[in-house]
């Protein structure tokens, strides 16, 4: 007997992704093509991210998560930038901690997140966060449900 292999990162994230995909209306004939039209991807890193042979640059995680319904956290998590810890850790954070004088530079920083893109892409997460809560604000849903799904 043989242990199934474990899949790669790559083949984890199309996992999440492209069922996703398939659930948000990309089917058929050009859903490939509608996908990375929508995610302004190329066509080539689509095939490739179908395929589970390789991870989208980071730059697209967010417009991923936005056309799919997907959690940035999840893409986050499953592209290696991220650990589960240190999503878990962001996820438990209460408000007055979230709207506390720490930086996102010193939250990454606290994280242990040192690789560049990893904090690129943790800076425009918090960014993202803070839109969506002024605009739950200003429609007057502040719920926080958006911090609270990631």
């Amino acid at each position: 007997m043989t242990d199934a292999p474990h899949p790669t990162r790559a083949q984890r994230f199309r996992d999440i992704v492209v069922p996703a995909a398939v659930r948000a209306g990309y089917t058929g004939h050009g859903a490939k093509a509608r996908f990375a039209k929508d995610t302004g991807m190329t066509d080539s890193t689509v095939t490739r991210l179908w395929q589970g042979k390789a991870i989208p640059d980071s730059r697209f995680f967010s417009k991923i998560a936005d056309v799919t319904g997907l959690y940035l956290g999840t893409l986050l998590v499953e592209s290696g930038l991220l650990s589960q810890d240190a999503l878990q850790s962001l996820s438990e954070s209460d408000r007055s901690q979230v709207g506390s004088a720490l930086t996102p530079q010193e939250a990454a920083d606290r994280l242990g997140i040192n690789d560049d893109v990893g904090r690129e892409v943790f800076y425009k997460t918090v960014e993202r966060l803070k839109r969506l809560e002024e605009d739950d604000s200003e429609r007057g849903t502040g719920h926080g449900g958006t911090a609270a799904q990631m």
